[in-house]
């Protein structure tokens, strides 16, 4: 074994490289679809659970990735005043209780925004509470997990 085997990308033959960019492009269409299928059913059972009405799939679908989309471009600045934010504090329920608020915010922001442009879906204003409520107490949860193994790595 006094050979070491370098598989780098560089020293890879043309069908080599083409196999590895379709094999990574699949496995990240995969992931994206995982992930917005878990925001679809659970948008969809959440809408079921509030008797929000939808015309058909398609206009949920439609909702979801649009609110998808939305609240990934919305939480970017939201997220890191959260950050800044919660830096500074010391207590932990006062920084769950910031990172909430903000969490609330962009949530609220990105429904509201969604619903008013899908005219296919229309939230009251207590789905709108309810559901940005529920995401922004989520986000704070499972991303304390993350930091949590993180540091323990």
């Amino acid at each position: 074994m006094s050979q070491h085997n370098n598989n780098s990308f560089k020293n890879m033959s043309l069908k080599e490289k083409t196999a590895t960019v379709i094999g990574m492009t699949l496995l990240t269409i995969l992931i994206a679809g995982f992930v917005l299928g878990i925001y679809f059913f659970g948008f969809a059972g959440v809408f079921e659970l509030l008797g929000v009405q939808y015309q058909s799939i398609w206009s949920l679908v439609i909702f979801v990735v649009s609110f998808f989309v939305l609240g990934f471009l919305i939480d970017l600045p939201f997220e890191a005043m959260s950050k800044l934010s919660v830096e500074k504090l010391t207590g932990n329920i006062a920084a769950f209780l910031v990172e909430l608020f903000f969490g609330f915010a962009s949530n609220w922001i990105a429904l509201v925004t969604v619903d008013v442009f899908v005219g296919s879906i229309e939230l009251s204003l207590e789905a709108k509470l309810i559901i940005s409520l529920l995401l922004a107490v989520l986000e704070p949860v499972f991303d304390s997990k993350n930091e949590k193994n993180e540091k323990v790595a």
